[in-house]
């Protein structure tokens, strides 16, 4: 099996890339820990985001707000 192939055949099982797909796990694990985090401590949007694979913290911000329609800081408040 080519890699185009398995790349047709990923989409059209789970409807996204493995692109796409990875980052809506790591979207979706930083959400989760955004929500567990003590606002208190000293953990940060950029240390969750950064745990999570995310290299830059403005990239993260957009595709959070995107997916869950609020920004990192609001669920880390919250």
């Amino acid at each position: 099996m080519t890699g185009r192939a398995l790349q047709y055949a990923f989409r059209r099982h789970f409807g996204t890339s493995p692109t796409g797909y990875l980052r809506r796990i790591r979207l979706e694990r930083a959400h989760a820990a955004l929500g567990d985090a003590d606002p208190a401590s000293s953990v940060t949007v950029a240390v969750i985001a950064r745990r999570w694979g995310w290299a830059s913290h403005s990239q993260f911000t957009v595709a959070y707000r995107k997916r869950f329609g609020v920004p990192p800081s609001h669920t880390l408040r919250s």
